[in-house]
């Protein structure tokens, strides 16, 4: 478990997100749901597919969209507001506005990657807090995300399930690892972190490594009852 700690960051900002039906390696998918992402980590987990990741070949960032939009089918979607200004007022505490309800200024985050204490005011130093895709997007992309159309992996990437609020710097040294290569710093969020890639995977129909598998039944001993996150 990291320490805690008080850091003092600055902070810009932008973000909202959609979803429609998903085009698998063998066919058209239903469009995923908030039910479909419900119940056991555990469950969920027995119920994804094991296979070995495809190729990087054709990924870029720009695959996923624009690194933030409003112009989604994901629960924020359409609602004025860019995706890292949704993710920003739903995980800090203590928000103000720079104006309206969008831009947030300022916010406290307790970072669920290392424990420590944030303190977030929008300015030069913004990257001390970033928006982490839980599931890397470069992993999605050779676990089934490669086979989706351009509109389902920007609704992927801009999904409130799969972001999260987090450190900046831990953010960067998880880059682009699944559960069997990076866990958070603190230990202690192990389970939820599991559950949401689980959740994220399962909603969208992406596969798992048997590595993966394995690491992510090894964290879920200690908790058998973790529920899956739905946002």
């Amino acid at each position: 478990m990291a320490a805690a700690g008080v850091v003092l960051v600055g902070a810009s900002l932008t973000g909202c997100h959609p979803i429609t039906a998903a085009q698998g390696p063998a066919g058209p998918r239903s469009v995923p749901t908030r039910d479909s992402v419900s119940g056991s980590a555990v469950k969920a987990l027995a119920g994804l597919q094991v296979r070995a990741k495809g190729s990087m070949a054709g990924y870029t960032r720009t695959a996923f969209g624009p690194a933030w939009s409003d112009d989604t089918s994901d629960p924020d979607g359409h609602n004025s507001c860019l995706t890292r200004n949704d993710i920003l007022a739903r995980d800090l505490t203590q928000v103000t506005y720079r104006s309206g309800h969008c831009t947030v200024a300022t916010g406290t985050l307790r970072d669920p990657y290392t424990g420590k204490t944030i303190h977030f005011v929008r300015g030069p130093e913004s990257a001390a807090v970033e928006i982490d895709h839980v599931v890397p997007l470069a992993d999605a992309w050779v676990v089934g995300a490669a086979q989706m159309t351009a509109v389902q992996r920007e609704d992927l990437a801009e999904d409130p399930l799969e972001l999260l609020a987090v450190d900046g710097a831990t953010n960067e040294a998880k880059g682009d690892d699944d559960a069997s290569q990076w866990l958070p710093p603190a230990t202690g969020y192990d389970c939820p972190y599991v559950a949401r890639q689980i959740a994220v995977k399962s909603k969208y129909h992406l596969w798992i490594t048997a590595a993966e598998k394995t690491a992510m039944q090894k964290i879920l001993v200690a908790c058998p009852n973790q529920k899956l996150p739905t946002e």
